[in-house]
């Protein structure tokens, strides 16, 4: 359900960025992708703590995938409220929120019973949910304008991350598995990878059933959205998330966190590839660069994001990996640099889809050497804690 939601971001994400109102899309989708990766987020630590399985955890769930669903048909009105609204229209999203959750803060208060050693950490996560759905709920009624709004917002999410680590690091923490919660994250990233390459069938699928029939250009954008998607994959697992984590269990908040900007920066790479087939429907305000631009940067995002949350899970700066980003860049910038003279906009995007191509073989060669040392040396200076 969560991915729906991030299918109806990148959709509309990429209708805003085709008409050329790419801050509108981009105030929204953030707006979005934070909410929906927070809901999921929050139920998934829960999950990997506590996981009971029985009916009333079934039925907290359901309402929870209600709550989604409910979000998820509230998003146009956040668009459209950032294009030419005074106000935010987020009554529909925040409904959907509460309606997430507030069964989320049950579920705490429930394991606050069952596991009375840990009840502070229990009740920090239950008062952070709760302070902060009453100050969304204040905010629907409130109609203020955009910018006080957003202002507001931004204590919101602030209440929303620091819960948690108050309730890990202060409060005595949960007893939530290393490998149960990367193998959950990692299944989100390659959902979230298979949603892109459908909105982007689903748009190509216009084109080639219409008029116009299959085209050479038509193939070049499903041949690059799969080697997109493909070389993404290959590098998210690259990570060795598990291992790190229960070695040390002190550093999942930048990994956990930093997650937000890889699903956000995935499902928008999703959404350029969707721009790209509007773009060979003759339906988009923008030209070729501005399509290009569309994939490069959120796929320059998630790459930077992916060194960085490497970078602090294993402590340790890689000199290669400096020349891997450095030879990235060199082709993203290259796509967009051959957009500008007037290559044909789908040839641009199959030297974009090298661009994984860097870190991948640069892995393969000599980087899973680098990182087979680095936990070796992480193992004989520490101890597993989980």
């Amino acid at each position: 359900m969560f991915v729906v939601a991030f299918g109806e971001a990148a959709d509309e994400l990429a209708h805003y960025v085709a008409e050329d109102h790419a801050w509108t899309g981009i105030l929204g989708f953030a707006f979005a992708v934070f909410a929906i990766s927070w809901a999921w987020i929050s139920y998934s630590w829960f999950a990997s703590a506590y996981d009971e399985d029985d009916w009333v955890d079934r039925l907290a769930t359901m309402v929870q995938m209600l709550g989604v669903i409910i979000l998820a048909l509230g998003l146009p009105e956040i668009f459209d409220s950032f294009d030419h609204g005074e106000t935010l229209d987020n009554g529909v999203v925040v409904a959907g929120y509460i309606v997430m959750r507030v069964p989320m803060a049950f579920q705490w208060l429930r394991a606050s019973r069952h596991d009375p050693a840990r009840r502070a950490a229990h009740r920090t996560y239950f008062w952070a949910i709760l302070v902060a759905q009453a100050g969304w709920t204040a905010l629907v009624f409130l109609s203020l304008p955009i910018r006080t709004t957003l202002l507001l917002t931004s204590v919101l999410f602030a209440i929303e991350l620091t819960g948690p680590f108050l309730a890990q690091r202060r409060k005595g923490g949960t007893p939530w598995h290393p490998h149960h919660i990367a193998e959950r994250y990692g299944l989100l990233v390659i959902i979230t990878l298979g949603e892109g390459i459908i909105g982007t069938v689903a748009s190509l699928s216009a084109v080639v059933h219409g008029p116009v029939g299959w085209s050479l250009e038509a193939a070049l954008v499903a041949l690059a959205g799969t080697g997109l998607t493909f070389g993404a994959w290959w590098m998210y697992f690259t990570l060795p998330s598990g291992h790190v984590l229960r070695m040390h269990r002190e550093r999942p908040f930048f990994w956990g966190y930093g997650h937000i900007v890889l699903f956000g920066s995935l499902a928008a790479v999703g959404a350029g590839l969707h721009v790209a087939a509007y773009y060979l429907e003759d339906h988009t305000e923008i030209g070729a660069v501005g399509v290009v631009l569309s994939v490069a940067v959120p796929l320059a995002v998630f790459v930077l994001m992916l060194y960085a949350i490497y970078s602090v899970l294993m402590q340790e700066r890689d000199p290669v990996h400096t020349g891997l980003v450095l030879g990235t860049a060199a082709v993203l910038v290259l796509a967009v640099g051959l957009a500008a003279v007037g290559v044909s906009m789908a040839w641009c995007l199959v030297v974009l889809a090298l661009a994984p191509v860097v870190t991948v073989v640069g892995y393969e060669t000599v980087g899973h050497r680098h990182q087979e040392a680095a936990l070796i040396r992480m193992n004989r200076s520490g101890t597993a804690t989980g």
